[in-house]
């Protein structure tokens, strides 16, 4: 399946706001979809950094380079933003993307072990060169911390009852192996979702230290930002939105006082402010692009 970046004229056209000069960062870039939008709106001296941790994610963006003088490409992870970023020699940024969603090239690709769909070795590392696998993590946990990732990252109502029946499967070395696990396990006829829908979704969350990684990611994109930039965030789960939301608001809020302090209302200041979100896919999009159902994009303005 071709990977289509989700509410990609929204986000550029947010981002830009019809500038067509600046530094600008794409910080997850997949296969390149919101850059390539973005290249097109902006001028020959503008420049952009492309991010990624995904080794074939990074060589998509090495032939892009090779192609247009204006992007700089490097590897790692958006939660090391600030280095990259003075490693590219981007002393601030005039706009900034986070698509945290995994791209089709990764699921679509069995050895990389993100879906059930096919059959393929437990892995599920963004970045292969780190040494933890979904396998490794599996294998060996216990049933308590088994049962916190799977609530935590996946929301999972069943996850003791899952966890129980993980630890009896293993050792466990493929995908269909956990999902047959998982299956065994569910006291209720399949959902419209599968049944290992929400499990591979935790496991991934966890290997892959993404809810952190995204927190030190916003805080660092928006420590770059010039004043008047802007940040665009899409995420596809409530547990990213939750905190992209969370951290919009707090930076767009005045700070608490007590009550009987008097202060003026133009002597609370604030850094940023809330300029769009949650904006969602409209129909026509959802029909050509079914993934784009579950998207939600939010952006944020430093203002000071």
């Amino acid at each position: 399946m071709k990977h289509e970046p989700v509410l990609c004229r929204e986000t550029v056209d947010f981002v830009t706001q019809q500038r067509r000069r600046g530094n600008y960062l794409d910080a997850t870039f997949g296969q390149g979809g919101h850059s390539r939008r973005l290249l097109a709106r902006l001028d020959a001296s503008s420049r952009l950094l492309a991010v990624d941790r995904d080794e074939d994610a990074v060589a998509c963006a090495g032939s892009l380079a090779a192609e247009d003088n204006r992007v700089t490409v490097l590897r790692g992870s958006f939660g090391d933003i600030e280095s990259l970023l003075a490693a590219a020699g981007f002393d601030s940024l005039h706009g900034a993307i986070m698509d945290l969603g995994i791209s089709s090239a990764q699921l679509d690709r069995p050895e990389r072990g993100f879906s059930f769909q096919a059959d393929g070795p437990l892995d599920m590392r963004m970045d292969r060169r780190q040494r933890l696998t979904a396998a490794d993590w599996l294998n060996r946990a216990g049933v308590d911390e088994l049962t916190r990732v799977l609530r935590e990252y996946g929301e999972e109502r069943h996850a003791r009852r899952i966890s129980r029946a993980i630890l009896a499967a293993r050792p466990l070395s493929t995908t269909r192996e956990l999902a047959r696990a998982v299956a065994a396990a569910r006291p209720e006829p399949r959902r419209r979702t599968h049944e290992a829908t929400r499990v591979f979704q935790a496991v991934r969350i966890f290997v892959n230290q993404e809810l952190d990684e995204l927190k030190r990611g916003l805080e660092g994109v928006f420590a770059r930002l010039a004043v008047g930039g802007r940040l665009a965030v899409i995420s596809f789960h409530s547990l990213e939105d939750r905190i992209v939301k969370r951290y919009f608001r707090a930076r767009s809020s005045p700070p608490r006082l007590p009550r009987e302090i008097p202060v003026r209302g133009r002597d609370q200041r604030i850094d940023a402010r809330v300029v769009a979100g949650p904006v969602r896919a409209g129909r026509i999009e959802i029909a050509r692009n079914p993934r784009a159902r579950s998207a939600v994009l939010r952006v944020l303005e430093r203002a000071a």
